[in-house]
């Protein structure tokens, strides 16, 4: 018995449905980023913090944890975690194996504030630092404005270097954007976040806008990672990306930076290392709050690309964050401190 013409084409189309619906993705299958190890007890970097704001609670602070630095998860039911804390989270291990948070109430405010913890879930007034930014050499123009106080801890020379970006002019209705090209970042050194010298210093001797910096050692040689803050043009291809100066010591000279890591529009970058120690992920904002994109290299001077993420198709997305994240920093912590900030605060998956 022959069944008609068009039953035997309705046949073949659902077929040629089934066959596409279950072995497209297959096909899309891309590779997925490197740095990864099959057996997680093995991972020299075990797990991740990301300390974050978000983006209908802007300076408050949140926390998301990863166990592979690809696909985090929400602590604490998506709520705060440290009622006390404002700012931009940046938080470095000290030299006394306790760990350092700074902030500040707003941009207008003229005090930054440290805050230590010995295991991420207590938090402690530390100290308050009030720079004289008029002081600054060659900077007496400046405002009195103090953005996204970050912490590096120098073991070579067993000194805390705190930057932040700091403008010199204001913005005007018909050029907003200078204000924003007039930042330059600032810095102090202390041996211990408790004393401080009034007078901060400029970083870079380069004059360029910059915000959102901050400093890691890597194989002997210092790594600044910025934002160039100056807007984008066909005169000014890297304005606002994120971009690397390398020095052969912690104040520099500092090269200008290299060629952009990200697209434009992008800002609030969060360097890790991969759980095998060996790739470097570097995280960046699309603002204000659209999403965060994610560049890899094997070394800091290496050529990057852009993994996939966002794109809401399972086969495609290599790395996810929760929803609405915005600003922060992401830090290495051990498996042990891991499951405690899980069995404090509870987690979200």
């Amino acid at each position: 018995m022959f069944l008609p013409y068009n039953i035997l084409q309705r046949i073949s189309f659902f077929l040629l449905a089934l066959v596409t619906y279950f072995v497209q993705p297959v096909l899309a299958q891309q590779p997925n980023p490197p740095g990864q190890v099959i057996d997680s007890s093995k991972a020299v970097n075990q797990a991740y913090l990301f300390a974050h704001m978000t983006h209908a609670d802007y300076g408050k602070l949140y926390y998301s944890v990863s166990t592979d630095g690809l696909h985090w998860y929400s602590l604490n039911q998506g709520k705060r975690v440290f009622e006390e804390y404002r700012g931009h989270p940046d938080i470095c291990k000290g030299h006394d194996g306790r760990y350092y948070i700074a902030g500040n109430q707003s941009d207008a405010s003229p005090d930054i504030n440290i805050w230590v913890s010995t295991d991420l879930i207590d938090w402690k007034k530390h100290s308050t630092y009030t720079p004289d930014l008029k002081s600054t050499p060659d900077y007496s123009n400046a405002l009195q404005r103090i953005g996204a106080p970050k912490l590096f801890y120098d073991t070579d020379s067993q000194q805390y270097l705190m930057t932040w970006h700091t403008p010199h002019k204001e913005g005007t209705k018909e050029d907003p954007e200078r204000y924003w090209a007039s930042q330059r970042t600032l810095y102090v050194l202390s041996k211990d976040l408790l004393s401080f010298p009034k007078q901060p210093q400029r970083l870079f001797d380069w004059d360029m806008g910059t915000i959102d910096v901050f400093i890691r050692k890597i194989d002997g040689q210092y790594f600044a990672v910025i934002k160039d803050e100056t807007y984008p043009t066909l005169y000014w291809p890297t304005g606002k990306t994120i971009r690397i100066s390398k020095a052969p010591s912690l104040l520099g000279p500092y090269s200008e930076p290299g060629e952009s890591i990200s697209p434009n529009f992008r800002e609030a970058p969060m360097l890790i290392k991969s759980p095998d120690d060996i790739i470097f992920y570097l995280y960046y904002e699309q603002y204000p709050g659209v999403s965060y994109g994610l560049s890899i290299a094997d070394h800091l001077q290496s050529p990057w690309y852009q993994a996939s993420g966002y794109t809401f198709h399972h086969d495609w997305d290599k790395y996810s964050l929760p929803a609405k994240v915005r600003h922060g920093c992401m830090i290495t912590i051990s498996r042990a401190e891991y499951n405690k900030l899980v069995d404090r605060f509870g987690i979200t998956k």
